[in-house]
Formats: C-alpha cells, structure tokens, sequence
C-alpha cells in the first residue's frame, strides 16, 4: 500500500512512523508512506497557503491552488477517472463521518490512500467537492489540524496490512474486531482455541503474571486450563465491559441468543413499583 499526506508541518510525521509496528511496517514494504510539504507548491516569497473565507468569518481558510498543485505532482487520479476499489482522497475534518475500525478494515484493501490535513478554520470546499472522495474525523472533538488525525488513521489502517503483526490473530481478536469464527476441528496434540472474537464489542480483560499482585488476584478460570470455560468467561466479561463502557455498540453487534441471555443477567435489576 502506499499513504501519501499532504500537510504543511511534514515534520510532524518523522517521529510517530519510525517506531513499532509502523516502523517494521515500512521496512518490510507492506507500506510507503511519503509527506508532502503543502508550502512547496507555493509561487510567492511568504509561501502562503491560507486566505480570508468570502462572506467574512472568524479564521483563516487553506487555499485550493497549493493543495492541488500537490496532488498533481503525484499523480493522484483524477476525481471523475479514479477507482474507489483501489484509491482513495480522503480530506481529514470534524465534519467528517467518524473513523471506527470498520472504515479501516475497508481501506486496508487499497492500493493507494491519499490524506490531506486541513488546518486553520478549514479548506476551501472546493477541494473536497473536486478533489476528495469522502471526509473523515476521529471524534467529536476539534483539533489544531489533521495531522494527529493522519497519524491515528495511518496506524490503524497499517496493522491491519499483511504481514504489519507477527500474528494476524491478534487483528481479529481484539477490541471491535471482527466476529467469532466457529472453532476449527481439534488437532490432537494441539491446544483448544481460548480466544473470542470481538464481533464489534469491546475486548476481555488480560491478565499476565505475577498471578497475584498487591493482593489481587488473577481470575481463578485463567489459570485451569479449561479453554472452553475460558471462552466462556472472555465473552461475558467482553460483554460486561461494552455494557458498562459503550453500551451504544450493543445496537450494532452480531449478538447470538447467548449473548441476549448474559446481557439480561447483567443488567441492573429495577426495583418493583410501588403500586400503592
């Protein structure tokens, strides 16, 4: 895959892309990621990039010509010609629709993404009409820029590449991970499978050792080696931590009748109405 950002602080990435996954990431060529200095494609002394909006207003607007010079250079397809099965311009504002895991399972499958980082009060509209296919945010909650918003979509997207993690399991079983497969075929001499997919929940809680610390104790069923009790217990407590922390993501999760019936035990108990 190649990520190219279009910014006008490029140095702002030298730092989050050169550790971990990210990093391992780019060395074994899963992705090229290349920044682009908006400022670069400026023909004036003060290399200015931003301008008054019409209409007055509060704030400074990025201004088209430089952002599009920058596209040109890198031979973005055209908005009309481009295929959204294989590339994707995506304009990074708090108007756009929120980044969840789901958008980024959907662009791990491109070849190309290409991020621009609005900054000052935003970008002229006519960048996300004639250039952009879509608009994303990664909150409700306005930044200085798109950069952090860059960087957080870039690693997302990236440790879901073939060959990001040392095991692609653990992209699966994880918080708003896909849903659980059905346990393959035991192989004698191989362990149970112990893990739960998420199914668009929160994770389980991990525990490592020490089994006891500063007087608590790991859950007793961790340590038995029943792996189907363990399965059990993961998505109980996956579903008791979504209830309590994100209840809203129950609306959308696969639930299967087992789910339903936990959640009912864990839900709070009404007091009986006084009928007098």
């Amino acid at each position: 895959m190649r990520i190219d950002i279009l910014t006008i602080f490029p140095d702002f990435f030298t730092g989050p892309f050169d550790f971990g996954i990210l990093r391992r990431a780019r060395l074994t060529g899963a992705v090229d990621i290349h920044t682009h200095d908006l400022r670069a494609f400026t023909h004036d002394r003060h290399r200015t990039v931003d301008d008054r909006p019409f209409g007055g207003g509060e704030g400074m607007l990025l201004k088209p010509e430089p952002i599009f010079e920058a596209a040109d250079s890198i031979a973005i397809t055209p908005r009309p010609t481009r295929d959204l099965t294989r590339e994707t311009v995506i304009l990074l504002s708090p108007q756009g629709r929120v980044f969840d895991q789901a958008v980024a399972h959907d662009l791990a499958k491109l070849d190309r993404i290409t991020l621009l980082c609005g900054r000052y009060e935003g970008v002229d509209e006519r960048v996300n009409t004639l250039l952009c296919d879509r608009e994303l945010s990664i909150g409700d909650y306005v930044l200085s820029g798109g950069e952090l918003a860059a960087a957080v979509i870039v690693d997302t997207i990236v440790r879901l590449l073939p060959g990001s993690v040392g095991n692609p399991d653990s992209t699966r079983h994880e918080s708003f991970g896909v849903a659980d497969a059905p346990a393959p075929p035991h192989i004698p001499g191989d362990l149970p499978r112990s893990t739960h997919g998420a199914g668009g929940l929160l994770d389980y809680p991990q525990y490592t050792r020490p089994a006891e610390f500063r007087g608590a104790l790991v859950p007793e069923v961790l340590t038995e080696g029943n792996h189907d009790q363990i399965r059990r217990w993961r998505r109980r407590t996956a579903l008791e931590k979504t209830l309590r922390n994100r209840p809203d993501l129950l609306a959308r999760a696969p639930l299967t009748p087992t789910d339903h019936k936990i959640l009912n035990e864990l839900q709070p108990r009404q007091p009986p109405e006084d009928e007098s």
